[in-house]
């Protein structure tokens, strides 16, 4: 392990995971890198660069990207992997993670986070604060879980889509790749279509 970290996006997401990063105490050194030039520093921490400035720390530094949307985030992290920098994973102390559980490089497990056994999240996902995974999901790349999101045992959902603040999902339900699902819906049956979906249950309201 390098004893520097250095964060992707310095805004709103880009200090919750920061908080995480020194709540974990695992490196003498966190700084931020972000294309804002306004920005100089965030959550005390220095912004040392852009974000093509990344691929100078290759050899000096892990990295986490901080984008809270989906396909930024994709896109800059797959970059990252396919030159070869370290990408991380980062939990919360507080966070309860369960037997069997596995976790993608490049996710981010916010504070109060229950992920229970034998669930499988995928690499760049944000599980967002006091979310809950039951046991046995599946959360594909790139997925948001935003917070106060219930999921039942036997979930799957799909490759970046994004999960709204307070969602409920009931169990064996499957979600597919690309939706958007609003705050505070309930899924109660599978969703086979990308597009948005919002109410109590669930409806597509827009493809």
């Amino acid at each position: 392990m390098k004893d520097k970290l250095i964060i992707i996006g310095a805004s709103g997401h880009g200090k919750v995971v920061a908080d995480i990063a020194i709540k974990m105490n695992k490196w003498q050194n966190i700084a931020f890198l972000d294309d804002d030039e306004s920005i100089k520093t965030s959550m005390g921490l220095e912004i040392i660069g852009k974000i093509a400035d990344a691929f100078v720390y290759n050899d000096k530094a892990e990295f986490f990207v901080a984008i809270g949307n989906n396909a930024t985030r994709e896109k800059i992290q797959e970059k990252l992997i396919v030159e070869r920098l370290d990408v991380v994973s980062l939990i919360h102390p507080s966070a309860i993670i369960g037997t069997g559980v596995e976790i993608g490089i490049g996710t981010a497990v916010m504070a109060g986070v229950v992920i229970n056994c034998s669930t499988r999240v995928g690499k760049g996902c944000i599980i967002n604060t006091s979310s809950s995974l039951d046991h046995d999901n599946v959360i594909e790349d790139y997925v948001h879980i935003s917070p106060g999101v219930r999921s039942a045992g036997t979930v799957a959902i799909g490759k970046s889509t994004w999960v709204g603040i307070g969602s409920v999902i009931r169990n064996n339900v499957n979600i597919c790749s690309g939706c958007i699902v609003g705050a505070g819906a309930v899924i109660v049956k599978d969703i086979t279509e990308p597009g948005t979906y919002v109410g109590v249950p669930a409806r597509r309201v827009f493809r």
